[in-house]
């Protein structure tokens, strides 16, 4: 960030320019999480975190502000605990920014332990006061909060195991006035600007062979909702056709929830090496009475099917470290529990290290494409830049979410005019999974996933 504003001072853009923007962002963040007349309580450090907190007053029309400027800890304690009596509605932190590095001493700790015991609402401006920006770890205490609004781009420890229940939903003001970044790194953050345009308006005479045939292997005795969830989030996105493969004892239950999806009950072995674009295995796939020959099934389409393959669930155990055809996409969406045990190792360690986990994982599958899911999920291989997803939000640890992402992703995957833009559609499936989540959330608290199927791809970014 310092060499970042460096160049950016350079260039001849000041500070004082690029502070006031952050106000404002601020401001607009705050005022999505609060309503007209609620009170919002800034606590404004010295530095220019403080500022940035300071400057968001005068864009905060209809709230009843007050501004606590905070030099001293222990002077200012009383204020708080007057101020936090008024029961804010918000609470602005802008005591700390990056630049600290070093243990708070006791009395801000005091400070930060009242407004975390306050279990107010908190949007934390940069980064939570007191969270060492590096490493992702409290210097003794720190802001708890709801909302991180950081500027320009996330800092490397907010994205650590450790820091995420301090910084809460993590949103970034990247257009402050700031330089294009100058600065290349391994890791990316999505933003919904990432896919303006994608995926493109199609040609007018198109018809659904020009958008390809899409597979799923899905589906047994006892779990036939994840093989229904799958095909109804494939067909959110729209290829020209899916169909679908169910055990047969699933059949029924299956085939009674869908009608534009062909559903075909599992007595032979399917021949999916002609006449499809993209193949899916793996949801509901878990019955302890599956066909024998399922499993050689799966690892023949991994090693020689052309066209992309999803691969998901239980069949993830299935998977074969021989290499597929070249170029041919390959595609696994591990939680951290599959990962672990694709890995033999441990979920906690899976979190621990979540960009060594993706790497390991990729590296194991011949360079496969994997969505490591769960908290900012994360899209790459073993090699080049990983993508950090930006949307979803705590609700979505619901049984059947996962099917509807597999499902989605292998349907994008499987229409020929998308799959070239691999990592980018990708990135997409696992945006818009959570973006349809976060839209969910912000209407009714009891939502369902197959809400999230319902939803799914509702907003376009053409």
């Amino acid at each position: 960030m310092r060499e970042w504003e460096d160049a950016t001072w350079t260039a001849g853009q000041t500070e004082a320019e690029v502070i006031g923007r952050v106000g404002q962002a601020v401001a607009w963040c705050a005022i999505e999480l609060t309503r007209p007349g609620e009170r919002v309580l800034i606590v404004a450090g010295k530095g220019h975190n403080g500022d940035d907190a300071r400057l968001a007053r005068e864009h905060l029309a209809g709230r009843q502000v007050e501004v606590l400027d905070v030099a001293d800890p222990e002077a200012a304690f009383s204020k708080l605990e007057t101020a936090l009596s008024l029961r804010p509605a918000l609470l602005i932190d802008g005591l700390f920014g990056i630049g600290l590095n070093r243990n708070l001493d006791p009395s801000w700790i005091r400070f930060i332990d009242r407004i975390n015991a306050a279990r107010v609402r908190v949007l934390a401006v940069d980064i939570p006061s007191g969270l060492n920006a590096d490493a992702g770890r409290p210097e003794g205490a720190a802001v708890e909060a709801a909302v991180t609004l950081t500027v320009g781009a996330p800092k490397k420890g907010m994205l650590e195991q450790e820091a995420w229940n301090y910084v809460g939903r993590l949103e970034v003001a990247s257009d402050v006035g700031l330089l294009p970044c100058p600065i290349v790194s391994e890791l990316e953050w999505t933003l919904r600007e990432d896919f303006a345009g994608f995926p493109p308006r199609r040609p007018v005479a198109d018809h659904k062979g020009d958008h390809g045939h899409l597979a799923i292997l899905s589906g047994s005795r006892g779990f036939h909702g994840a093989a229904v969830l799958a095909a109804r989030a494939a067909q959110r996105a729209q290829p020209g056709l899916v169909s679908l493969f169910v055990h047969e004892p699933a059949y029924l239950p299956v085939a009674a929830q869908l009608q534009a999806v062909m559903v075909h009950p599992w007595k032979t072995v399917p021949d999916l090496s002609k006449g499809f674009s993209a193949v899916l295995a793996g949801p509901g796939l878990a019955a302890p009475d599956l066909p024998g020959e399922l499993k050689p099934l799966v690892v023949r389409l991994w090693t020689t099917f052309e066209g992309p393959v999803v691969i998901d669930a239980s069949a993830l155990d299935w998977l074969p470290t021989d290499p597929p055809p070249k170029n041919a996409i390959r595609v696994i969406t591990p939680h951290p529990g599959e990962a672990a045990r694709l890995l033999k190792s441990t979920a906690s360690r899976i979190q621990a290290n979540r960009l060594k986990s993706l790497r390991d994982l990729s590296a194991k599958f011949a360079g496969c494409w994997v969505v490591l899911k769960g908290h900012q999920t994360l899209i790459g291989r073993a090699t080049g830049p990983v993508w950090v997803n930006s949307s979803g939000n705590p609700h979505l640890a619901q049984g059947g979410a996962g099917d509807v992402l597999a499902g989605y992703a292998a349907g994008l995957l499987a229409q020929p005019t998308l799959a070239g833009e691999r990592s980018r559609l990708l990135r997409f499936a696992v945006w818009q999974h959570g973006f349809a989540a976060d839209r969910l959330q912000s209407s009714r608290s009891n939502w369902t996933v197959e809400d999230l199927a319902e939803t799914l791809g509702a907003t376009s970014l053409a």
